[in-house]
């Protein structure tokens, strides 16, 4: 008979109910609780390690909370495995595949050891002041490995790159520094929605340019400059959201080329660069003398750190980067880095990424085996949105009948910016909360895939 589980309290002043929890998730991570082990009763614990009866009650309710265990009514609570159960309790209303998030629960699982980690850093209470208007150096070193590990830029200069609250503002702060109110952008015909906001909101003029498989076509690049007189490029080009697709290295020299013909400034968003290991080298790395390069954690590593870093091309160019963030927040905010730092430094950031792109793999090869060819080949097997091509008309009856079925895409015309040109429906793959929950909305989707083709057929 298997002896029950005794944990080791790890030493520390946090609470000892947080030191129970995280016992119980260096067993699971170890492979000393196996999914699917039943924990032994609470008051049974409590007796074994001389505990208060409160004191493990409260440990297995974090535990649950935390997407460790769940719990059944007259049975027990019983460990659940990574990645099968992400959070024990759903969130209310439709399923979600509209929202572009990472996976949280391998962060979750890290974040009470880092926290204890970071209580013994000599340097916390620094965070409690302004940083510089860059961030830390500290900070700023480790984003750049960050970049070189995960990303492939392997040139990423620390002493050119500013943190952020998130690739959110690391793209307003890319755009402040080279583009006036009332210029022309360019960008892909269908591009992050994010994008579409900022020029909504700081009067910049959204031109779409025509893309094939790899993105943004150079020939009609360059005669949207021409015609426009467009002096700046907004581009995704590895994972481009929403179609996914990702540019060759000879599309991307040929985009350089035009932009150095036409004396062109490029912004690179390359938030999706880690999930394509192997893809051709950030546009940054090719024409550093003109790129803005954007990239950040918060599809990586965990949303809510709002960790984000832009690289300027230029000392001038990040001169104007840190006058604007002066301006509008005085210094990026310093525990979100802190996190990511930490988790950067001492190897934990590689291992939820990992944990991330396996999980997503195997998500994508659900979603392929429930929409079979109505999906765009994926360009990486661990792409987290997937693409859905079809007319303007059939994405929003899709997206309609898909809502009425319990499943919430992304708004179709919520990326277009040239109609017309490229259209269809984006399926995120990261907010449901585990695999089957996942299926159940891509089934959904499936069905209302085929009422609409149904409906799209003429009438003889």
């Amino acid at each position: 008979m298997t002896a029950p589980w005794t944990p080791a309290l790890p030493d520390g002043d946090a609470p000892i109910y947080e030191r129970l929890v995280e016992a119980l998730r260096a067993d699971v991570a170890s492979g000393a609780l196996a999914a699917g082990t039943r924990l032994p009763p609470q008051r049974d614990l409590a007796h074994r390690l001389g505990l208060g009866l409160g004191t493990v009650t409260r440990a297995y309710v974090e535990a649950e909370k935390a997407g460790l265990v769940s719990a059944h009514v007259g049975r027990g609570s019983f460990v659940n495995a990574p990645g099968a159960i992400a959070s024990p309790r759903r969130r209310e209303g439709p399923i979600n595949l509209a929202q572009n998030v990472a996976l949280n629960w391998p962060a979750a699982r890290a974040i009470g050891e880092t926290m204890q980690r970071l209580r013994r850093r000599p340097d916390l209470a620094e965070h409690l002041d302004y940083a510089p208007a860059a961030g830390l150096e500290r900070h700023r070193r480790a984003a750049a490995a960050w970049l070189a590990r995960s990303a492939g830029f392997e040139t990423a200069d620390w002493t050119r790159l500013a943190c952020c609250a998130g690739a959110q503002q690391g793209l307003a702060l890319a755009f402040g520094a080279a583009v006036r109110p009332g210029d022309v952008v360019l960008c892909e015909a269908s591009t992050f929605h994010g994008v579409k906001a900022l020029a909504t909101h700081a009067g910049y003029r959204l031109q779409g340019v025509a893309m094939d498989d790899e993105g943004a076509i150079p020939e009609a690049l360059e005669d949207a400059a021409r015609r426009t007189g467009a002096r700046v490029v907004a581009l995704l080009p590895t994972l481009q959201n929403p179609t996914g697709r990702i540019m060759s290295l000879a599309r991307r020299e040929a985009i350089v080329a035009i932009a150095r013909r036409l004396d062109l400034t490029l912004i690179e968003d390359d938030i999706y660069g880690a999930y394509a290991p192997g893809a051709p080298p950030p546009l940054a790395m090719l024409a550093p003398e003109r790129t803005f390069h954007v990239s950040g954690v918060s599809k990586t590593l965990a949303p809510g750190l709002r960790a984000g870093f832009v690289l300027a091309p230029s000392e001038a160019a990040l001169e104007r980067i840190l006058d604007t963030m002066r301006a509008i927040a005085y210094a990026p905010p310093g525990f979100g880095m802190l996190i990511a730092g930490q988790w950067i430094e001492d190897g934990t950031a590689d291992a939820i990424l990992a944990e991330i792109l396996e999980e997503t793999a195997a998500r994508v090869a659900l979603a392929r085996s429930v929409l079979g060819h109505a999906l765009a080949p994926p360009a990486s097997p661990t792409v987290p949105h997937l693409w859905l091509p079809m007319g303007e008309l059939e994405a929003e009856r899709l997206a309609g009948r898909a809502l009425r079925g319990g499943a919430e895409v992304t708004p179709p015309a919520a990326p277009i910016v040239e109609p017309g040109l490229v259209t269809g429906v984006r399926l995120a793959l990261g907010a449901a909360s585990d695999r089957v929950e996942l299926e159940q909305g891509l089934r959904i989707v499936a069905a209302a895939l085929a009422d609409v083709d149904e409906r799209s057929r003429p009438v003889i």
